[in-house]
């Protein structure tokens, strides 16, 4: 989704599976707009499991879901404005994986499920901690051998970006570049001037 201009969103599970229980992920990712395109028309992306492009690694022991942005020639469905990579990978226990990566990009490694480690020196990380990389042309993860009895695999999400370096000031869920922007942001949002997302899933885009 981008909110630019203002768009009112709410982030719920299905229905179906409030009901039947059980565990999910929900992972929320915001990405700012360069001060350019902040008030560009707002736009919305439904992106299904179908859509993503899948990879594996070439000894079958890590799926890969390129979600937003590209991964060596592999480029994912998502649009964003500022130029990132987002792939959900998950490797089976014992499992390695070295991905290039854009220097000019950060990046990091958020762990949704189970045990493993990042980096050359294999720091150890597991459910709910973030790592962040040092500058470098590559990403390096590894699933430890052992997994916890319920989580077979070692889910990890991997992010990086192109750093805008431009003045930021947020509250709520406003993120804008001046505190004028920002106290402007809520009187939009007050008077009702923002746009919404009808609750249609299968939708390509909506907006104002």
């Amino acid at each position: 989704m981008t909110a630019g201009s203002g768009l009112l969103h709410i982030e719920a599970p299905p229905e179906s599976l409030v009901m039947s229980g059980g565990l999910f992920h929900g992972l929320q990712l915001w990405v700012n707009l360069p001060a350019k395109d902040k008030m560009m028309a707002p736009r919305y992306q439904d992106i299904r499991g179908g859509n993503v492009q899948l990879l594996t690694s070439p000894d079958g022991g890590a799926l890969l879901r390129v979600i937003a942005g590209e991964l060596d020639g592999h480029q994912g469905p998502g649009i964003t404005h500022t130029p990132i990579t987002m792939i959900h990978a998950t490797l089976a226990p014992g499992a390695e994986i070295t991905l290039p990566w854009r220097e000019d990009f950060n990046g990091l490694a958020y762990v949704l499920a189970g045990r493993g480690s990042v980096g050359t020196q294999r720091r150890p990380v597991h459910a709910g901690q973030t790592a962040v990389f040092g500058a470098g042309s590559s990403l390096t993860v590894r699933a430890d051998e052992k997994q916890d009895a319920h989580t077979p695999d070692l889910e990890v999400v991997l992010l990086g970006g192109q750093p805008i370096r431009e003045p930021m000031v947020h509250y709520g869920p406003f993120v804008m570049n001046t505190q004028d922007e920002l106290m402007q942001a809520f009187e939009d949002f007050q008077k009702g001037r923002l746009g919404t997302v009808p609750a249609v899933h299968g939708m390509s885009e909506g907006g104002l």
